[in-house]
């Protein structure tokens, strides 16, 4: 299935080209499973083996694979069918070295190639191999990266989507989310939810954690049935044709504490003072003091982490990070068009208590649109 008309595809690979131009570039080895996504639709988690695509200064792209993924570059890419190469499994196998041969075949031997390191889709075992027979290569993760960050029209439709089933998804959780509830039950309706409105597994897993590991910032294994009061950490997205737009929201279960309410009112205006530093053309590092000043005003200096965010778009596994973040000292401008995921997080390990408030907005030219239906108030049940 391809997402998107061909003309989204051509006006990306004209924007591609032209970015090949200006860094002085006659083609770039991609090996980022976003970048082959955004630029021909190829969709795959074959990733985890190696594959890279060319794109070439004239527009020209090629594509080496695996066997497996042979039809599902068919089916799922406009890349033309003869520039889809397999290379061949067998003992002693050096899919670097055939990368070199269809590199030579595009008349490209010699030339200058740009590379995309900063990738799972890259690991340090390939990528040793791949300088070995592509000596010379230039390093340039950046140049489809920050092409991705603009986003069109069509991708923000994407996003929007992403965005109701992460919507959604809350809705699920807040229903069965109750003392004695098990927390499997509860992730299970937010996938459930998201699934049935056509998205797909998001790029990292479903942050779920409960009692002292609603503190915790990352997923594990294990499951707990939930408390007569207890806290409940969520961070989630939808996923509508690989594009994101998560959330985040800690739950209390029974009465708040006035320390938790008070944590809630700390995000809430760290949330508000962040959407009110994104403008185009602003420094990302502006968010991320809005959101340090207001944590440090409230005492909960102690508690907030080193980022507040960052940038929402395609994502494959691990996770569904479009880089930069947001932290302290970061220039990246900002722009109309962007889309952004703000989480505001409070972890206090000395009172055993969490909190969090995130959720995805989009750039517009004089500020920000929140894409969720839901408010910021504290969540309770």
């Amino acid at each position: 299935m391809i997402n998107f008309a061909p003309e989204e595809y051509a006006a990306r690979t004209t924007r591609a080209v032209a970015a090949l131009h200006e860094a002085d570039l006659d083609a770039i080895v991609l090996f980022a499973p976003e970048s082959h996504y955004w630029l021909t639709g190829y969709d795959t988690f074959g990733f985890a083996m190696f594959q890279a695509m060319v794109l070439d200064r004239e527009g020209r792209i090629d594509l080496l694979t695996r066997l497996p993924d042979l039809r599902q570059a068919q089916n799922t890419s406009v890349i033309p069918h003869e520039h889809i190469h397999v290379w061949p499994e067998h003992l002693g196998a050096e899919p670097a070295a055939d990368l070199a041969r269809m590199i030579a075949d595009m008349g490209l031997a010699g030339r200058r190639i740009g590379v995309e390191t900063h990738t799972a889709g890259l690991s340090h075992f390939n990528g040793l191999a791949v300088d070995r027979a592509l000596p010379g290569l230039i390093e340039a993760s950046d140049l489809i990266r920050d092409l991705r960050r603009l986003k069109s029209a069509a991708e923000v439709a994407q996003i929007r989507r992403a965005a109701e089933m992460t919507d959604a998804a809350l809705d699920a959780a807040l229903e069965l989310a109750a003392p004695g509830a098990f927390e499997g039950d509860i992730h299970a309706a937010m996938q459930s939810a998201i699934l049935s409105m056509g998205g797909e597994p998001a790029g990292n897993e479903t942050i779920i954690g409960s009692g002292p590991n609603a503190l915790l910032c990352r997923s594990y294994a294990g499951r707990r049935h939930l408390d007569r009061r207890d806290q409940l950490t969520l961070e989630w997205s939808g996923s509508a044709a690989r594009y994101h737009a998560a959330a985040m929201r800690t739950v209390v279960v029974g009465e708040p504490s006035d320390q938790q309410r008070n944590m809630h009112a700390a995000c809430a205006e760290a949330l508000a003072a962040c959407e009110a530093a994104i403008r185009p053309g602003h420094m990302m590092s502006d968010v991320y003091d809005a959101h340090a000043r207001v944590f440090d005003a409230h005492g909960f200096g102690h508690a907030r982490l080193q980022a507040c965010g960052y940038g929402m778009g395609i994502a494959y596994n691990p996770i569904w990070v479009e880089f930069p973040m947001f932290y302290a000292g970061n220039p990246t401008i900002m722009h109309e068009g962007q889309a952004f995921f703000l989480h505001m997080i409070l972890m206090d390990s000395d009172a055993g208590l969490a909190m969090s408030l995130g959720h995805t907005v989009l750039v517009g030219a004089d500020g920000v649109e929140r894409l969720s239906r839901h408010d910021t108030g504290l969540l309770q049940v």
